[in-house]
């Protein structure tokens, strides 16, 4: 992806490392973190985080108290500044990573009579604030007030600090950076009732950083990386954790090192603690040999999205809600938005030169489906249980009802059963009060028709034949519609003589049609008004295409008998089609594939999850999808595929805004009871037009 589209998505690159220091040390600490930036570690980064005091080192103990300590540790600080000014370092290889580049690094800062703990934020050579620490602890194995104040109550102000004068120092300070609002915590605060970073993010704050030095202690680590990823979630941020390591002393406690990266209660990267010999966490997509440098060093970057966050926020309307805003201390953000954009130099590439590799989760091809074995197999429990419990709750408020499926052979109507026959069987109910019933239908091929059959006996189902044929015929001659017109009357047709039968057999019986249509299929409109749309309770309503196949697969591999397992394994290979147009004359095959018609539901699927989950534009998803399915698809039809979703998107809403109860399994859901609520007469042409400026430049 080249850098101008990479940053027009909304990421930015923001990485953690914890380098080996030598306590006392300044020249050496400084080297090391100068090292780190001048890498290709921190190329494209907007932000870079070193732990809790690692311009000393953590572990200096009474040292701190020493005068000299705490002044060669503010030259330290004015020679990063000084490294990282591009006017004094104009042909410095890596001058245009200086100039987009923020820092927060650890120090000893002296104010008056007073040392405190600070997280110290660098941009373009200047010192942009300086955050001291809140919660200094003083138990076990920490005796930081020996040395160190707390900021508790105190007031935003400005100091001079590493020749420079009127520099923002306190703790209620926000730095606003290339697009990021980012707050600073260090260590303890973490790990307090309401952590500092609570009000900063209420405040604005989008990133926090927290600078740390936490000593490994046994199963501290578990509840530590547990904590990132909870205050991350809580807060609707990334946490930025950057831990010392390597080189702390020793004397009665060890330092394992430890970085990570978490958004929004998900962790997009993290290091090993006590790293192994050329481990290098996070860096699967960059070469090995352009990083030497952070070899055995903790570190982590990831791409973060700001804008999805603010989404989040937005969203989740219960974010800025406090029972007592006066609580809230006084916030002040420093800094401004900076990007490339405003640097040229006549000696580097402009940013549109450059290639990018996103490393973020949002370019998973199959959003809904977990990549790792074991956590889709936990989806898929979960998923299903949803789905049973569902049910089976519908089925307990009325009588415990018969359960009328129309079985076809697909994957739909497939799952369905499997759900309905392992509700049954909670319910204390016998399978049989299960009647599947397959309506073989002018296009139906013998191997959908078989699998169904087999699959309702196999089941133990009460299984029913009921062949639509004849009726069709007649409702064609009574219409007045040619039946050798493969329209859309000619299909719909066929599917509500099918939604009839069933409905009437319910009636028959004093039971409940349940559902198939899936979650991709409405979001396409893939349905039949008052057809295939319409049930009593619909189990698989929030259940994606991509992810159906899987629980299917979930079923057979949990399966027993060998017969069972060998017809689901069947009905997972054949090919998705609703079977309403016929093979030519003495052809028995599926001509009629719904991936040809509307496109491929990976491709829908991924569209949808990015429109509703994360509210993207659509050149955002485009561009997302481009690196997503990068060798798959190229540009062109992924663009065409798009313009087919939203158009469909829009114009089917009417079928969403009737759909029969079912149960939400994810956090994307189109009951209009719930998730989504849309004008069915809603217009689609900002969308279109976004597209239609991207295909412009496409075909230029």
């Amino acid at each position: 992806m080249k850098l101008s589209k990479f940053r027009y998505c909304g990421f930015r690159r923001v990485a953690a490392a914890a380098p080996h220091v030598r306590v006392a040390d300044v020249n050496f600490n400084v080297d090391r973190i100068i090292e780190i930036i001048d890498s290709s570690f921190s190329d494209f980064c907007s932000l870079l985080v070193f732990p809790e005091l690692s311009v000393t080192g953590y572990t200096c103990a009474d040292l701190f108290l020493h005068s000299f300590l705490i002044e060669n540790a503010e030259r330290g600080i004015r020679r990063l500044c000084r490294h990282t000014d591009p006017a004094l370092n104009p042909g410095h290889e890596s001058i245009r990573r200086l100039h987009n580049l923020l820092l927060a690094v650890g120090a000893p800062v002296k104010v008056g009579n007073k040392l405190y703990n600070c997280a110290v934020f660098i941009r373009g050579g200047r010192i942009l604030a300086i955050v001291p620490k809140t919660f200094i602890p003083n138990y076990g194995e920490f005796y930081e007030r020996r040395w160190f104040e707390s900021a508790s109550g105190m007031e935003n102000c400005l100091i001079s600090y590493a020749g420079e004068s009127s520099v923002p120092f306190g703790p209620h300070i926000l730095v606003a950076h290339d697009g990021l609002t980012i707050g600073a915590e260090i260590c303890e605060d973490l790990w307090t009732p309401i952590p500092p970073s609570s009000w900063l993010a209420m405040s604005g704050a989008d990133v926090i950083v927290n600078l740390s030095a936490s000593n490994a202690v046994l199963g501290k680590q578990r509840y530590r990386r547990d904590l990132i990823l909870q205050q991350s979630a809580r807060c609707r941020c990334a946490y930025i954790y950057a831990s010392a390591g390597a080189g702390e002393s020793s004397t009665d406690l060890a330092f394992p090192g430890f970085t990570a990266i978490a958004e929004n209660g998900a962790m997009l990267s993290e290091s090993d603690i006590f790293p192994e010999q050329d481990s290098i966490s996070g860096q699967k997509d960059f070469d090995k040999k352009q990083i030497d440098i952070t070899e055995n060093i903790p570190t982590a970057f990831a791409d973060i999205d700001a804008g999805r966050l603010q989404y989040e926020r937005v969203r989740f309307n219960t974010f800025t809600d406090i029972v007592n805003r006066d609580s809230m201390p006084d916030v002040i953000i420093v800094g401004h938005s900076t990007g490339y954009h405003e640097f040229e130099d006549r000696n580097i590439k402009k940013q549109e030169d450059y290639d990018i590799t996103p490393i973020t989760g949002m370019l998973h091809p199959t959003p809904f489906v977990p990549s790792d074995l074991s956590h889709r197999n936990e989806n898929c429990t979960e998923i299903i249980n949803i789905q049973c419990h569902g049910l089976l709750q519908r089925l307990n408020a009325i009588g415990r009802p018969k359960m009328i499926i129309g079985v076809s052979g697909g994957l739909d109507s497939t799952l369905a059963l499997l759900v309905a026959v392992r509700t049954a069987k909670m319910a204390g109910m016998d399978p049989s009060e299960v009647i599947g019933i397959t309506m073989p239908g002018l296009a139906t091929t013998n191997r959908t028709h078989n699998n169904a059959w087999q699959l309702m006996s196999l089941l133990g189902c009460t299984a029913i034949e009921i062949p639509i044929g004849d009726a069709v015929a007649q409702h064609f001659n009574d219409i007045n519609q040619d039946p050798q017109k493969f329209d859309a009357t000619y299909e719909n047709s066929q599917a509500r003589e099918r939604t009839q039968i069933l409905m009437d057999y319910a009636n028959k019986v004093g039971g409940i049609v349940v559902g198939t249509g899936d979650l991709s299929e409405l979001a396409l409109g893939w349905c039949t008004y008052n057809g295939d749309h319409m049930s009593m309770y619909a189990v698989n309503t929030s259940v994606p295409k991509t992810l159906v196949k899987y629980l299917v697969e979930w079923f057979a591999l949990k399966e027993k008998n060998d017969d069972i397992k060998k017809v689901l394994l069947d009905i997972i290979d054949t090919p998705i089609s609703p079977e309403l147009v016929p093979a030519k004359e003495g052809k028995d095959e599926i001509v009629q594939k719904t991936e040809d018609l509307v496109g491929p539901y990976e491709l829908h699927d991924f569209f949808l999850y990015h429109t509703l989950r994360n509210s993207f534009e659509p050149a955002k998803i485009y561009h997302l999808a481009e690196e997503a399915f990068d060798g798959r698809y190229d540009s062109a039809t992924i663009l065409h595929w798009l313009k087919t979703f939203y158009r469909r998107f829009f114009n089917q809403q009417f079928k969403r805004s009737c759909l029969p109860d079912g149960p939400k399994v994810g956090s994307v859901c189109l009951s209009p009871r719930g998730d989504w609520r849309m004008p069915s007469d809603a217009s689609s042409a900002m969308w279109q037009k976004q597209l239609e400026e991207i295909e412009k430049d496409f075909k230029n």
